[in-house]
């Protein structure tokens, strides 16, 4: 191959990974135009898009051996749009406005409180990047809070139902914190579905993907809200699981100490 078809080639390769990205962002964008018009279900679904295409960046980087510093940081600067920027205004436009007007600034304030968090969880995954747990997220990433607004909306649309403001706002101040939080979320990056014990994890995979297909508004928020409990959950289950582990060493040396005594005397 000539030399400058070679370099053709490389540059495709490592432009091709900022192109997902592109398209995310695109899809954030017109998440944040759907939601300034009041097309609450389509804010949704680009969301949704733009999930997708930020797996997808990040998988055909890693196949392609064309991770860069430059990548990184686009990808972060294009997540604080569609995660952080896009999800604030939807649930402040869908619910959050809906507040006692004496309250409103509570409102704005609530949704300002998701896109900051979003930017503070998205430069401390940077700052960290490659010097954790990679079975785990320290802190609710970004995608999984804006999933849960954009599936929220869906569900609420499918079934028909209002939203309750105070519930939302709720809500949002609990995603903004647990994107901020030392809360370990699962990552899922250490599964190999090449093993053998991978096995039921793909069948979980094919079960809820046909989920999903069954029924597209209801089941992805379900999964999503699943997904932001079990990070609480698992800290607290572990939290109690130490607990109990410094309590029989405290029984254990008080134990020793006993029989000390006794051989003592």
């Amino acid at each position: 191959m000539p030399s400058h078809t070679r370099g053709l080639a490389q540059r495709g390769v490592y432009i091709l990974p900022s192109l997902f990205t592109t398209m995310g962002l695109f899809a954030g964008f017109y998440a944040l135009i759907g939601a300034i018009q009041g097309r609450f279900e389509l804010a949704g679904w680009a969301i949704m898009i733009a999930a997708v295409f930020d797996m997808l960046d990040g998988r055909v980087a890693r196949l392609l051996q064309a991770e860069t510093a430059f990548g990184a940081e686009y990808d972060s600067l294009c997540d604080m749009l569609s995660f952080g920027l896009a999800p604030a205004v939807l649930i402040y436009l869908w619910a959050l406005v809906n507040l006692p007007q004496q309250l409103h600034k509570l409102a704005w304030l609530a949704a300002f409180a998701l896109a900051a968090c979003a930017a503070l969880r998205l430069a401390r995954f940077n700052v960290f990047i490659g010097k954790q747990d990679k079975r785990y997220f320290q802190g609710l990433p970004t995608p999984a809070s804006a999933l849960l607004i954009a599936t929220a909306v869906l569900f609420h649309e499918a079934s028909q139902l209002e939203p309750v403001p105070w519930l939302w706002f709720a809500a949002s101040l609990a995603l903004a914190g647990l994107m901020v939080s030392n809360v370990r979320f699962i990552s899922g990056k250490q599964i190999d579905l090449k093993q053998r014990q991978s096995a039921g994890i793909i069948v979980i995979m094919i079960a809820t993907i046909a989920l999903v297909m069954l029924d597209p508004y209801r089941v992805p928020f379900i999964v999503i809200l699943a997904y932001c409990l079990h990070g609480p959950m698992l800290s607290l289950w572990q939290q109690r699981r130490r607990s109990k582990y410094r309590l029989a060493r405290r029984k254990a040396a008080a134990r020793r100490k006993q029989n000390a005594e006794k051989q003592g005397h």
